[in-house]
């Protein structure tokens, strides 16, 4: 008899499952989050290992993280022993496919930067060849003490480095300011970003504007008119681009996602399309690429009803009324200054391909990539996707003979990184 799959299984697209993962914490109370962390990559598919600094190991359970990462969990007592064959630092170093520090406290970047070999994190460090996600996390005046912030920026000079600083909010010293650790979820796509890839930051000193998710035309009071997307490609994008450098700024409808996904970006809800039009107006002079992700409505009333229709009146009130919503990505092709790169979605269902380039040769755009929306795994509200990339392998904008370039199925944070790739200036 057939089994069932076993719905605990990672899927075969997901980035982490699979690798090697070395979670180094150090001395930080936030170092409490982290059994969240080595519990949910462990899920995904990862093979973990754990390192406690003596600090850390006060603060969270060697003995908890052993059970979580099914692996024992090392301290510096197992730096050296007479029984061992190598060094444990450098076994830890060479067996790592990627390492998170986190958290990462002023005392342990102090060590890392300055080269000093003294505990078995630090030794580690220097040893490791393996790309590195260092999430800082410390009181506010510690965050921004000269000393540490030198350190910080020599950090980031690293390579094999991605650096992520503290977040703004309540620390558990009663401070409000800069020095929150990055929350699980934001450290878990930043470590599917650094699988992806790597820690090249070639989109520094770009700004980039992406839109992302629904819009909603109101009905009547109780009504409106929108569609099934969750945002997530538009926001993956968003996320993906400022770990690689960029300046982000996200113009969104409402979304259905975790609000800890949103982390990090400047951020303009809005409702409708008039809202997200009247933001891109505003905006798009100050940005070198844009990213044209949200499902925007094609049609809305010309007067929503102000009183909630009967459920009798509503199929004779909505006969008429309406009106088609302004085309945004071909309005901001007409708009954009010179050198500005634009990329456009088409969400499509049935043979995708002669629609997507029959679009792209009407909008004008510089890319434009197509998906199905009636495939498994692939369009609204799922975590992979799709499609084809038109523009994205020589093609010229508006249209024409370009490039057109097939993405498999992959995580959307996957698609997102080839995106990036195509729509640098």
């Amino acid at each position: 008899m057939k089994s069932e799959p076993d719905s605990t299984e990672p899927a075969p697209t997901d980035p982490l499952a699979g690798r090697r993962i070395l979670v180094a914490i150090s001395g930080s109370i936030a170092a409490v989050k982290m059994p969240l962390v080595v519990s949910a990559l462990v899920q995904r598919g990862a093979q973990v290992r754990c390192l406690l600094t003596p600090s850390a190991a006060q603060l969270v359970s060697p003995v908890a993280l052993a059970c979580l990462s099914r692996n024992p969990c090392l301290l510096d007592a197992d730096q050296w022993s007479h029984q061992a064959s190598r060094p444990l630092h450098v076994e830890l170093a060479e067996w790592a496919e990627l390492v998170l520090v986190a958290p990462l406290s002023a005392t342990s970047l102090g060590r890392w930067v300055h080269g000093l070999a003294d505990t078995l994190l630090a030794s580690t460090l220097l040893a490791c060849e393996a790309p590195v996600l260092a999430a800082a996390a410390m009181n506010t005046a510690m965050w921004a003490a000269p000393a540490v912030r030198r350190n910080w920026e020599l950090l980031g000079s690293f390579e094999r480095v991605l650096p992520l600083g503290p977040a703004p909010g309540l620390l558990a010293c009663d401070r409000q300011g800069d020095g929150r650790m990055a929350e699980p979820l934001q450290l878990l796509l930043a470590l599917e970003c650094l699988q992806l890839w790597g820690w090249r930051r070639d989109w520094s000193g770009l700004r980039l504007l992406v839109t992302a998710g629904p819009t909603r035309e109101p009905l009547d009071l109780a009504r409106c008119i929108t569609n099934p997307s969750s945002g997530r490609m538009g926001v993956l994008l968003a996320q993906a681009a400022r770990l690689r450098g960029a300046e982000v700024t996200l113009v969104h409808g409402p979304l259905a996602l975790d609000p800890q996904l949103l982390a990090g970006l400047c951020c303009e809800p809005v409702q409708t399309a008039a809202e997200m039009e009247q933001a891109l107006l505003r905006l798009q002079p100050g940005f070198d690429a844009i990213a044209m992700a949200a499902a925007v409505a094609d049609h809305r009333r010309q007067q929503p009803l102000d009183t909630k229709l009967s459920k009798h009146d509503l199929a004779a009130e909505l006969s008429t009324g309406w009106q088609a919503v302004p085309d945004l990505l071909a309005g901001l092709v007409a708009r954009r200054p010179a050198g500005q790169r634009i990329l456009g979605f088409a969400a499509q269902s049935g043979d995708v391909l002669p629609a997507a380039r029959a679009k792209w040769a009407r909008k004008g755009c510089d890319l434009l990539f197509a998906n199905p929306i009636d495939q498994a795994g692939a369009g609204f509200a799922v975590d992979t996707n799709q499609g084809w990339l038109l523009g994205g392998a020589g093609g010229g904008a508006g249209g024409g003979a370009g490039g057109e370039q097939q993405l498999l199925s992959a995580s959307k944070l996957a698609i997102a990184q080839q995106l990036l790739t195509a729509l640098r200036p």
